[in-house]
Formats: C-alpha cells, structure tokens, sequence
C-alpha cells in the first residue's frame, strides 16, 4: 500500500523544484541531497561558507561568499530590513552566512525552498527563515506540524510540537486553522480537527481547559466551515467507540486527522510516544506560516528525515 510520504514523492517529482542545503559539512546532509537528486525529486544545491572543505562530489555547491549573488542578496536583505536599523554591512555579513544566503535565494526567486536544522537550532533556523522569506500573507504566527505515518497506514498531523511552547487560544486556533490547511494540501483529506486537552467537553474545570474552549471557539468563528471540536481527550478524539461514548453526536471525535496540542511539552512528549512506541513514521517538524518553504530538521536526524522533510518542501513550494 503506497503512503502517504508515496503519494507526495511522486507529485514532489513533476515540479523538479530546486531544495537548498545549507548544512553541507554534515554528511547526513550530503547523502540527503544526493539522494533527493538521484530520485528524481528535484535539484539539490549546497551552500556553504567554506565550499572548500565540503565533500560534495557530483552535487551543485555555491558558496556564499560569492560576489556575484552575494551583492545583490544583501541589497535585497537591506531593503527589507533597514526599516529596523540594518545597515547596509550587516546585510552582507548576513548573507553570508549559509542559511542567511539561501533563504535570501529562495525570496529572489533563485530557488523553491530551504532544508536545514540538522547542525543549526530551531531558533537560528526560524530567524533566517523569518528575516529572509517573511511571514504568509495574512499569518502572523510561525508553527510547524508532524505528518504521522501510523503503522495501519493512515496519516495524521500533529501540532504543535516543535515552535510555540505556550500558545494562547488566539495561537492556538491559528495553529489548527493554518495545520488543517497544511494537512489537506499534503494528504488530499478534508480536515477534522481535534483540541486535544485532559478533558473531554465540560468533564472537569481548570484554567488550562478554558484556554482550549476559547481557542475552539475563535477557530470556529474564523473558520466556520472548518470541522473542529474540543477540548477532546486523545481517546476520544482517535477512537470512534470512545469518541461516540464520551462526545456524542461530534462530527470530529473518534474521526479526527489533525490533533492540536495545548502545548509544545505535551505536542513534543505526544509525537515521540507514537513514534518511539506506537511505531508511527514522524515526518517533520515541518514548519508553516512563512511565505516559502524554510524547513527545520531534527539535530538527530538521519538522511532518509531529511529527504522526506525536502519532500515536503517541494511539494509545498506552490504550484507551477
């Protein structure tokens, strides 16, 4: 039976898009990009401070120290960064530095999406991503999501589990408005999305359960044909039996394919439970909100994560 990770390959390889690595002294990294060529997938390009110490064998290397780019994209990064006292200077010394470089690449036009994370931290990826390619049109909120391969073939989204550690319900419901778009572009399905809490509708009173119903009741306002309920407990938002017993008459509990945690301590801890003991494939953490894909990885990783994150990515890139 073809995965969901099959099906996204196999759009992924029409668009031949162009993937940034800008991590090119790891050699998962290497093996990565030569693996999403070698695939069929698309282009892959290193970018590197230091071309000269990178292993890159057949694959395309640039370096960002090169004039010939380099000038053009700090004048871009200038442009769009003065209005907060960058100088002209500083732009460059920023885009030359690797992630700086592509994602300036990928906001030109040079190029669909960028991969990284594996050396560098969320936080120096996301700021790269953010100074470089700019938030969607109408998102003011930087997230990600797991795509979960469950081992009964089913894909669902987790989120958030790697970015907002302590989101509000404003947070909170766009997390489910913008993973229940990414979830429907990737999988094809019709979202139903699940608030994941310790309670299940009005079962107990806390402050952190009123947090939840306040989110579900800002995304049903914002997004009124969107399929949500909440707060649900996990059992009864995946099991149809407990979902019909403890929700009744919900058109999301025991049906649900997108669960939004209330917290990046729960979302991190729920993701790698079912990865490390439900058998479940984790395909991220994905991150969403930016204008172009700028993706994050795991810093413990293995080529075959970083390939599936570029997958993403390209297919995410737009359409031609």
């Amino acid at each position: 039976m073809e995965t969901a990770l099959d099906l996204i390959k196999k759009e992924a390889s029409r668009h031949n898009r162009r993937i940034l690595f800008p991590e090119p002294e790891d050699p998962r990294v290497v093996e990565a990009a030569r693996c999403w060529q070698t695939e069929g997938l698309g282009q892959a390009a290193l970018v590197s401070s230091s071309p000269e110490r990178v292993l890159a064998g057949d694959l395309e290397l640039l370096s960002s120290h090169d004039e010939s780019r380099l000038a053009p994209l700090a004048e871009r990064l200038w442009e769009h960064r003065r209005h907060r006292g960058l100088s002209l200077e500083q732009a460059r010394e920023l885009a030359r530095q690797p992630l700086f470089h592509a994602g300036l690449m990928v906001a030109s036009g040079r190029a669909d999406a960028v991969v990284a994370g594996s050396i560098a931290t969320t936080a120096e990826v996301i700021r790269a991503g953010l100074q470089t390619i700019g938030t969607a049109p109408g998102c003011d909120l930087i997230s990600s999501f797991f795509l979960m391969q469950l081992v009964d073939g089913r894909t669902v989204t987790f989120a958030d589990c790697a970015v907002v550690p302590q989101p509000d319900p404003n947070q909170l419901a766009t997390i489910a408005i913008t993973s229940a778009a990414s979830h429907q572009r990737l999988t094809g399905e019709q979202p139903r999305v699940a608030f994941l809490s310790f309670v299940t509708r009005n079962s107990a009173a806390h402050a952190d359960v009123d947090k939840v119903i306040a989110a579900v009741d800002l995304a049903r306002k914002r997004s009124p044909a969107l399929q949500v309920d909440g707060p649900l407990q996990f059992d009864a938002a995946f099991d149809p039996a407990v979902g019909a017993r403890k929700a009744t008459g919900s058109v999301v509990a025991g049906k649900a394919n997108v669960f939004v945690f209330p917290d990046l301590d729960a979302g991190n801890i729920g993701y790698k439970i079912a990865e490390r003991v439900g058998g479940a494939t984790a395909i991220g953490p994905l991150i969403q909100g930016l204008r172009k894909p700028f993706m994050d990885l795991s810093r413990g990783c293995q080529p075959s994560d970083i390939v599936a994150v570029a997958t993403v990515a390209a297919l995410l890139a737009g359409e031609d």
